[in-house]
């Protein structure tokens, strides 16, 4: 094993670190936008430590389903972030890093989430579980199509040869790249539960959908579903950067450039739940719809690129 690849590997295992942070500075530079001073960046550690020093609190009833839902959330969100490949590197960690069994890794953290709802049978639990189910259905999907799409110039879905085929200009001379980038934009937006799909700020029973399973947790096991909701975010921050971002140089100039995306990333984000307000949740799958058209037509300008 090479020395780039060990320190890709360290850069996946410090990314489990740094995703707080992340979280934290989308909310600071949302709150200069709208004019307000802001909680630091380094606000959501503190809030990670002071859930990690409070005893939990389990509804009655419960079983095992719930007690073991934060681990499970935990446990996919990290196989992921060891999925992904870092500055177009990643060691072998015996899970691949197949675009598909991405997908597949998230989708069960969202499963094991929406049983603890249901096991607990709270309303407001039940609501926003059923809510995030809903959106799944159409945000798995277009997100799949996606990373098909982006997949089409590696003729793979590894994500490292994904990687290496997005690097250069010459890719985005292709529609269905533009098309695969932006149906990627409009779908992490709904997988990271950000705005306009849903507000991560707000508990009101009218408008949460991925905070209404967490009502239920407490102390540590709650500090756990909100690590791993800001490590989800930093995963896509970083697959989207992998995916389509500039490249150039060597590894750590690499490494280098994908944290200067991520930092921008991070900002288009804040400026995007400044922008917008969240819509309806009637209109999600209409927003959804949308990137699913763009990435056939993305395939359809391939595939008539190849004839």
């Amino acid at each position: 094993m090479s020395a780039t690849t060990v320190a890709a590997g360290a850069l996946q295992v410090a990314g489990a670190l740094v995703a707080p942070l992340a979280a934290g500075t989308v909310q600071t530079l949302k709150a200069r936008l709208q004019g307000r001073p802001g909680p630091s960046p380094l606000q959501p550690y503190r809030e990670l430590r002071r859930l990690w020093r409070k005893s939990g609190v389990r509804p009655v009833p419960s079983t095992l389903v719930y007690r073991l839902a934060p681990a499970l959330v935990v446990a996919a969100v990290a196989v992921g972030l060891l999925i992904v490949p870092v500055a177009g590197r990643a060691p072998d960690w015996g899970v691949g890093h197949d675009a598909l069994v991405l997908v597949g890794v998230l989708a069960l953290g969202r499963f094991a989430i929406a049983l603890a709802a249901w096991d607990t049978a709270s309303g407001f639990a039940l609501m926003g579980a059923a809510r995030d189910l809903t959106f799944a259905v159409f945000a798995e999907a277009v997100l799949v199509l996606a990373l098909l799409v982006a997949a089409l110039p590696a003729g793979s879905t590894d994500l490292t040869a994904m990687s290496a085929a997005a690097a250069g200009t010459a890719v985005w001379d292709d529609p269905a790249h533009w098309c695969a980038a932006i149906a990627f934009a409009l779908v992490a937006i709904a997988e990271a539960g950000r705005q306009p799909v849903d507000n991560p700020d707000t508990h009101l029973e009218l408008t949460m959908v991925h905070e209404g399973p967490l009502l239920e947790y407490a102390g540590r096991e709650l500090a756990c579903l909100q690590w791993a909701a800001a490590a989800r975010l930093w995963l896509l921050l970083v697959l989207a950067a992998e995916l389509f971002g500039p490249k150039g140089g060597g590894f750590w100039a690499q490494a280098a450039i994908l944290a200067g995306t991520v930092a921008v990333l991070c900002a288009g984000v804040a400026l995007t739940e400044t922008a917008l307000a969240k819509m309806r949740v009637l209109r999600v799958p209409l927003f959804l719809g949308g990137g699913a058209a763009l990435c056939l037509a993305g395939m359809g300008s391939w595939l008539a690129g190849a004839a």
